[in-house]
């Protein structure tokens, strides 16, 4: 992506890279800065709290047909291999339409579990 200077914020997704190699290609989605990479697994028909961060931007990657993405209002259906960047102070959340899911998602700035706003729960922690 960008050097660690930049802030979260001037992060664009066009700065992914893909190379290609005789084998196949691999895309390289950091490079020498502080990340945080999880993979998230969303149970059959859950969704998480409709939240936003202040310090952090996530990039999310669809790795199972199902997982729906709700960013800054918007409700987006992703194919496998889709990316949607999501921007510090969006509102965010994931959600399984059927069967479990999993995203892959890499955090951009400083990562803290208390940096989490939740706006709506369905499981009362908002």
């Amino acid at each position: 992506m960008t050097s660690p200077s930049t802030p979260p914020a001037e992060r664009d997704l066009a700065e992914i890279l893909t190379e290609v190699r005789p084998w196949g290609r691999f895309e390289r989605f950091t490079w020498n800065e502080p990340t945080t990479v999880k993979i998230i697994h969303v149970a059959p028909g859950q969704r998480l709290s409709l939240q936003r961060h202040r310090h952090r931007d996530e990039l999310w990657v669809a790795l199972d047909p199902g997982a729906v993405f709700e960013v800054a209002g918007r409700r987006i259906e992703p194919e496998v291999g889709e990316r949607v960047l999501v921007r510090a102070g969006d509102t965010h959340r994931l959600e399984s339409s059927g069967p479990a899911v999993r995203i892959l998602e890499i955090a951009f700035g400083d990562f803290d579990e208390d940096d989490i706003e939740r706006l709506d729960d369905a499981y009362g922690r908002a």
